[in-house]
């Protein structure tokens, strides 16, 4: 084993007993989904420095989780997320001088890189309000379910603020179009959720009660896929957008290779020959 790969799996660990500070973090019974929920339902999970900062730890430490292979991103009591608290996070903001300004943005922006890098697929279930920073969150993860309550706005401008915030202008267009995303990010009106499933930003809408229920009958159905594969898909996802076709289809046949000498890709074979359920190991 390698230098590089032997520190790897020195370094991983399961995730079961991870204790969150600023938000609920709950792994299911047979570890492969956990379920992140933004947790201060009277000020409809806003965030905070404190907050953003273990986001963005967490979501980098679960590169080397042992047991986690989806995450589902949700916010408690109705509500995803109202985004920066005002007097936590906007009124601190008024007095800084620029290397904090720009240390906090930063900051932030590492939030989005690290959900985009961490190998597990993300779904957000997002539920009513979905706002500024709350909607780069559900922006940034990899499958969005909505309710029909839910809306979703991009806020920043109305704050003084560009819409380019933590890779809203260039994450954003790839995802609903450029000429939506510019009404979105000049104006800062709330998308509504049918909006938000016809311009391809919202996977499905379910009713409240039943959000959450679906979106982690999801994440288990693609942790209990092949786990090395999803990751590798992911990852093609978001190395792909700065490459030609030349580059993107040398890069896929590589990929695609190296998925294939995986025991995953045998077993799901045997299983096929042998009419039966294939069970993927994530090796």
């Amino acid at each position: 084993m390698s230098g590089e790969k032997a520190t790897m799996a020195a370094n991983l660990r399961p995730f079961k007993s991870y204790a969150a500070r600023h938000f609920l973090f709950e792994v299911s019974d047979n570890g492969r989904v956990a379920t992140l929920t933004l947790n201060r339902p009277d000020r409809k999970n806003p965030l905070t420095f404190e907050s953003y900062a273990e986001l963005r730890d967490l979501f980098r430490d679960l590169a080397y989780a042992s047991d986690v292979r989806a995450i589902v991103l949700t916010g408690a009591g109705g509500n995803f997320s109202s985004g920066g608290d005002v007097f936590e996070i906007i009124e601190p903001l008024t007095r800084m001088a620029m290397p904090d300004l720009l240390a906090f943005t930063r900051m932030t922006g590492d939030v989005v890189k690290a959900m985009r890098k961490c190998p597990q697929p993300i779904i957000a279930a997002v539920d009513g309000i979905c706002a500024g920073a709350g909607a780069i969150l559900a922006m940034a993860s990899d499958l969005r379910m909505a309710t029909p309550e839910t809306k979703t706005a991009f806020l920043f401008t109305r704050v003084g603020l560009a819409g380019a915030d933590m890779g809203a202008c260039g994450i954003l267009p790839r995802i609903i179009g450029q000429g939506r995303a510019a009404e979105l990010l000049f104006t800062g009106r709330a998308m509504t959720a049918s909006e938000g499933q016809s311009w391809g930003f919202f996977n499905a809408i379910h009713a409240s009660p039943d959000l959450l229920a679906e979106a982690q009958k999801l994440a288990h159905s693609i942790a209990d896929g092949p786990w090395f594969a999803h990751t590798m898909t992911k990852t093609m996802l978001n190395q792909e957008w700065t490459m030609g076709i030349e580059e993107l289809v040398e890069s896929e046949a590589q990929a695609q290779a190296i998925c294939m000498a995986t025991g995953d890709f045998r077993r799901a074979f045997e299983a096929f020959a042998a009419k039966r359920k294939p069970v993927f190991e994530g090796n």
